[in-house]
């Protein structure tokens, strides 16, 4: 099969994934074979390449927001027929006996192992996955649109949850990529004011269109106090500004696996009880309550297409904010984009 292979982490500009043929993996007990039609691309997927994230195999196939269909099972795999449209996403499996899992927070399991980290993921033909840990996709989604759905929206979504976001609240966003574009629909659906604060003049109007009542520069003091607050770009010297923007007791949530160093802080901006929590991965839960939602708002992804080959062209559109909305990786997909 063909598949873009990282042998050792180095900057995107240097284009470090080889398109190049491997192996077709074979489904152990409990896994499932994927057909991969479809596999978003993430700002995560640039901390793996560029090294950001420690290293934990070698080679590699990147990618964890994948979509296709189940072309086969391992031994004891039965919980999904012949041809089932699934998504594949970042948490590939948990130890499922640690304190954390025991008491239903999985997503900080003591032993748990990532799609296109820790195990290949979805710049590929055909992808693996633990039958337990994929997810049905609803109709009414195409392939290349519910690809983003697998990260930027779950995690987005949990983002939201942890934010504490209130119906008829004041939310910030800080950064307005692929999560966030997906998380201010779900933050309207749910009845929340959302202002957004990014640079990009093109990210600024996509807020707009989807119902944002403000946008502003990063660090720019939006118009009212925000109850919550959410920051997906990966950049420290955001988190004074949003501390600012909130209210008394507001919550400031860090929505990156990876965030340059948070400068000093003065005191007072956490003073009068305000709260910054990260996101730390996702649940199984996270990702069905959410495509749920998803299916019923129904949420639209703005997307750009990219072949499968063209991976390392996409991810460093994606570093230098080329992308309005998410970028997404065409492998068997034959819809149009």
């Amino acid at each position: 099969m063909k598949a873009c292979v990282l042998r050792s982490p180095a900057r995107i500009e240097t284009n470090p994934l080889e398109y190049m043929d491997v192996p077709k993996p074979q489904p152990g007990a409990g896994q499932v074979l994927v057909r991969v039609n479809a596999c978003g691309i993430c700002r995560t997927d640039l901390h793996v390449i560029e090294g950001e994230l420690k290293p934990r195999k070698s080679p590699l196939i990147p990618g964890h927001q994948v979509v296709g269909v189940i072309e086969a099972a391992g031994a004891g795999a039965h919980r999904y027929s012949m041809g089932t449209r699934v998504g594949i996403a970042w948490l590939h499996s948990t130890d499922g006996t640690c304190q954390y899992c025991r008491a239903g927070q999985e997503n900080l399991c003591d032993d748990p192992s990532f799609t296109g980290y820790t195990v290949d993921g979805g710049y590929a033909e055909y992808a693996l996955a633990d039958e337990s840990f994929v997810y049905p996709i609803p109709e009414g989604f195409g392939d290349l649109q519910a690809a983003p759905l697998l990260c930027a929206g779950i995690i987005g979504f949990r983002s939201l949850r942890l934010s504490g976001i209130q119906r008829g609240g004041r939310l910030g966003l800080y950064g307005f990529g692929a999560a966030a574009h997906v998380a201010i629909q779900v933050a309207r659906h749910w009845g929340a004011e959302v202002y957004a604060c990014t640079r990009d003049l093109r990210h600024q109007k996509l807020a707009l269109e989807l119902g944002a009542v403000w946008v502003g520069g990063t660090v720019d003091d939006p118009p009212a106090k925000l109850d919550s607050a959410i920051i997906f770009a990966p950049a420290g010297e955001i988190v004074p500004a949003a501390l600012k923007a909130l209210k008394k007791g507001g919550t400031l949530a860090l929505g990156g696996i990876h965030m340059s160093a948070i400068p000093p802080l003065d005191y007072q901006l956490l003073y009068q009880e305000r709260v910054i929590r990260s996101v730390a991965n996702n649940t199984r839960q996270d990702g069905h309550d959410f495509l749920r939602i998803a299916a019923e708002i129904p949420i639209r992804t703005s997307i750009e297409v990219f072949g499968l080959s063209e991976a390392n062209r996409a991810l460093n559109a994606l570093k230098n904010d080329a992308i309005r909305g998410a970028a997404v990786l065409r492998t068997n997909c034959q819809e149009p984009a």
